[in-house]
């Protein structure tokens, strides 16, 4: 059986910045209300397969299309967002440098301050089916879970053989957090300058069709169909990091307080609310001190664990 057969491939035909734009001017301010209207994608027959390295590499690459909300068959509808795995890790998690699949193995199991215990490689991607996929989690033993756990370990693997050149990631200066409190409205400057024309003007992403099941060539940024607030992406250092070593895409040159600022204006807008996120980190101390969400280990407002400046709070930590 050939996985293939059941996956759109718009992705593998790289779709020029020019048509993306025509696509854009479509699609226009509609995008919103796309996101609800599904063409549903054929169902899978997932079900009768074997696990394998490539079916997992489908998942992640073409999550929308195998596991999201527009998939035919609700039994496979693991993901509540038509965002792809492969639109934080870059080719497929294939690239060396930030939000790399290359080494993830190797990390785990490792203990989780958010959870407060140890964690496998399964239970850190249910953490991003249920935050940065806005969905529920897979079942442990599933076919969907084993093909994507065998795939990053499949990139372990290719990582231990790969020469130096291949494993240095092509990526600007190591972010350089700012001692401040990030400014949203430069923010805004930077993200209407440099990250609109793929993201949209309205920060809901670009669909690689009018069908929402088919998934986004360029994600959406906040609103309804991004990540929820319970995402590593929410916390500002994390995602000025990313911006910083992957944005924009193809040519990352953004400065340090651009990427900062940017980060604080994509995270100040409204996002899926995920529950319960009182229950995180049950020793507090362990949390990091960008979490935007409460409670904390100390008196410091939410505002600058959201937007800084955060030396003050490192400090503050330093001396428990």
């Amino acid at each position: 059986m050939s996985y293939l057969n059941s996956t759109q491939p718009a992705k593998q035909r790289g779709l020029s910045l020019l048509a993306a734009s025509i696509t854009a001017t479509v699609i226009g301010v509609g995008v919103m209300a796309a996101v609800i209207a599904f063409t549903p994608v054929p169902a899978s027959d997932s079900v009768n397969a074997e696990p394998s390295v490539e079916y997992g590499r489908l998942l992640v690459r073409e999550t929308a299309a195998m596991m999201g909300p527009g998939h035919a068959d609700p039994a496979m509808r693991f993901s509540g967002s038509s965002m792809d795995c492969a639109s934080c890790h870059l080719d497929t998690g294939t690239e060396p440098g930030t939000l790399s699949l290359l080494q993830t193995d190797s990390a785990y199991p490792r203990f989780s301050g958010r959870d407060g215990g140890i964690r496998d490689l399964r239970d850190r991607i249910n953490g991003c089916m249920t935050r940065s996929m806005n969905g529920k989690e897979l079942p442990r033993d599933s076919i969907e879970m084993v093909s994507i756990e065998m795939y990053i370990k499949n990139l372990n693997q290719q990582y231990a053989l790969m020469g130096e050149s291949k494993t240095t990631p092509a990526e600007p200066a190591q972010f350089n957090e700012p001692n401040r409190r990030a400014d949203i409205d430069a923010g805004e400057v930077v993200f209407r300058e440099r990250c609109q024309v793929c993201h949209g003007d309205d920060g809901q992403g670009l669909l690689q069709t009018t069908n929402p099941a088919d998934g986004y060539l360029f994600p959406p940024l906040w609103g309804p169909d991004s990540f929820n607030n319970g995402a590593g992406m929410t916390r500002l250092l994390t995602a000025a990091r990313f911006i910083k070593a992957r944005m924009p895409l193809g040519q990352p040159d953004l400065t340090d307080d651009e990427a900062y600022d940017v980060a604080a204006f994509m995270n100040s807008h409204e996002r899926p609310q995920r529950e319960n996120l009182e229950l995180d980190y049950p020793d507090l101390t362990n949390k990091p001190i960008d979490s935007p969400y409460p409670p904390y280990a100390d008196e410091f407002p939410v505002d600058q664990h959201r937007y800084g400046p955060f030396e003050p709070i490192r400090d503050y930590y330093r001396n428990l």
